[in-house]
């Protein structure tokens, strides 16, 4: 059968594409307590682009399943950056690259100075993202399983004793803040607010002086304190809301046949 003119047209916009739109200034599409655009929103402030780059909420064009936003991110999820040019370029670590590369002339670098030290950094961006980010959800998410859930919490725990034969400090990779400490920063204060407050960890750094001193470094670090306070009031904000209990976390939490605390 041939296609019309006009129902070629129509077809061809009935499918979904990622498009491009005018933009003379870059956007950062992401909301304060994500920890994965946070590495983002760290760069974008160290380096001082904030004159670059605005930092919007997906809200701004109808939130993440918005046909404006799908069009720009089929995978309906943050951080989305939108170059000056119009291009959306979705995925944190990929915005993160993005970003030290195309700003490498704005101080400072965030790359470290030594091959070892870089792959140091890769390293532990590397573990967080594999082995951490896709489980980070059993800490604030609903989940069938209770087990699951137990898993889940074991497996964090081991990846934190994993980061800690990483970290070389002060910083992931030595003397300097490189791209990895913005990587991991942000969960870690996930961990640092969740863990002891609805898993009953005492404390998350017991037995990882390497990481209690490198988290320690991070909070004083003035972009490291802002990410700290923007994700911190979110999580407030949920525990204001009774997420956890609302979740079925408390109730899973409160099942003694699992170990939940580390």
């Amino acid at each position: 059968m041939m296609l019309t003119a006009r129902s070629f047209a129509s077809a061809r916009t009935s499918r979904r594409t990622v498009c491009h739109v005018s933009a003379s200034k870059a956007k950062l599409f992401d909301v304060p307590v994500s920890n994965n655009g946070a590495r983002n929103r760290f760069i974008i402030r160290k380096k001082g682009l904030e004159g670059q780059i605005d930092i919007v909420t997906p809200q701004t064009i109808g939130g993440l399943k918005s046909p404006e936003y799908l069009a720009l991110n089929p995978q309906g999820k943050m951080p989305l950056l939108v170059t000056e040019s119009g291009w959306p370029l979705p995925e944190s670590e990929v915005i993160s690259q993005y970003l030290l590369d195309k700003y490498a002339s704005h101080s400072p670098s965030l790359v470290a100075n030594t091959p070892e030290g870089r792959a140091r950094a890769n390293l532990a961006t590397r573990i967080h993202d594999v082995y951490i980010v896709p489980i980070q959800g059993c800490m604030y998410r609903t989940m069938d399983s209770v087990e699951t859930r137990a898993k889940q919490i074991e497996q964090i725990a081991f990846q934190l004793n994993v980061l800690e034969g990483i970290v070389q400090g002060p910083f992931v990779a030595g003397s300097e803040i490189t791209a990895a400490d913005a990587a991991l920063f942000p969960t870690f204060v996930f961990f640092d607010f969740i863990l002891p407050t609805y898993f009953g960890w005492k404390d998350v750094f017991a037995g990882k002086p390497k990481l209690k001193s490198w988290w320690e470094n991070m909070k004083k670090d003035a972009e490291g304190a802002k990410i700290y306070e923007e994700i911190r009031g979110g999580l407030q904000g949920w525990a204001n809301n009774n997420r956890w209990r609302d979740q079925g976390i408390t109730d899973h939490v409160a099942n003694s046949a699992y170990k939940w605390a580390y």
